[in-house]
């Protein structure tokens, strides 16, 4: 009987030390506070928006005090993306978000462990190296994109301006996601017998050099959904106004600066929706490798008012003024 009763006891001291080891588990689990690295390529517009709408998204799901963001700008420089990703893993952050393509391929280069998402990445397939891309990667990455309908983009061209014979295409030749966009436009554009002149640069000081040969030589001039020329649309704006030459964009931003009208996307909800898998991923319901790739479902059809009645170009209705 006393053997009983010792044996009694000492299970019970035994399940009580795993009771306690439990709830010090759930206790450690609750006061654990995430740490994601931030990555974004340069400050403009459209990577702002993206930015913060991340951020509002995952401290809105898993609260203020639970996660601790570090934003880092490579200011446009894609050596500094890589010291940057490095960075974050040295300061052993369970997540990168990667703020465009150069930002995404640098922190994807950095690490094949921890969890990455991109957002404002307009394909994946070409921007990681991956052979018939189905939307899933495999690996540690996975994320939003900002792929607006291009052949849609090249038709407004022709839409809005039905006497274009010509026209010029600007981008920066460094960024995949452009080469892409590019050949789908200049595709579509020549099936319509439309003459195509693709203009290329690298350096944000050649994009004035570049835009002033195309005012000169084609009727229309098209920008793709383009990280360099975004954050350079300023510079755009002081050669195509003056030279009243109609721009159509890939994006919101630029044409806000240059442009005549974009079919575009929300770069805020597009964050916010990237924000929303990074909390699935953190919270352990889902694995990077396994998510397909989200997109921007509801295209936005805008105008920039101001230039596009500088220019006596009529916008039908279904159109939304930038700004408003």
């Amino acid at each position: 009987m006393k053997k009983l009763m010792l044996m009694l006891c000492v299970l019970m001291i035994l399940c009580g030390c795993s009771s306690n080891s439990g709830s010090g588990g759930n206790e450690q689990q609750e006061d654990h506070k995430y740490k994601i690295g931030v990555l974004q390529l340069v400050q403009h517009a459209a990577l702002d928006s993206a930015t913060s709408g991340f951020i509002d998204e995952v401290k809105k799901e898993l609260g203020e005090d639970k996660v601790e963001i570090i934003v880092e700008n490579a200011a446009g420089d894609t050596a500094n993306c890589s010291i940057i990703a490095n960075g974050f893993i040295q300061d052993g952050v369970d997540l990168i978000l990667a703020n465009a393509t150069p930002a995404l391929q640098a922190a994807a280069s950095a690490t094949g462990d921890i969890p990455i998402l991109g957002t404002s990445v307009t394909e994946y397939g070409v921007a990681l190296g991956i052979d018939n891309f189905s939307g899933t990667t495999g690996i540690n990455v996975s994320g939003t994109s900002d792929l607006a309908p291009l052949e849609d983009q090249a038709q407004m061209i022709l839409d809005l301006l039905p006497e274009t014979k010509s026209v010029g295409i600007i981008y920066c030749s460094s960024e995949a996601n452009s080469i892409y966009q590019v050949k789908v436009v200049k595709d579509y554009l020549v099936s319509k017998d439309i003459e195509v002149k693709e203009a290329t640069f690298t350096d944000s000081n050649d994009i004035a050099l570049v835009a002033r040969d195309l005012c000169e030589t084609v009727d229309v001039i098209y920008t793709p959904t383009d990280n360099m020329v975004a954050s350079c649309s300023e510079t755009l704006a002081g050669i195509v106004v003056p030279a009243k030459k109609p721009v159509i964009t890939g994006d919101e931003g630029t044409c806000a600066a240059a442009g005549v009208a974009t079919l575009a996307i929300d770069y805020y909800e597009l964050g916010a929706e990237t924000g929303r898998m990074a909390v699935e991923i953190l919270t352990g319901k889902a694995n990077v490798g396994d998510m397909e790739i989200r997109y921007y479902t509801d295209p936005i059809k805008e105008y920039n008012a101001e230039i596009a009645a500088e220019l006596s170009i009529k916008i039908p209705q279904d159109y939304i003024k930038i700004g408003q």
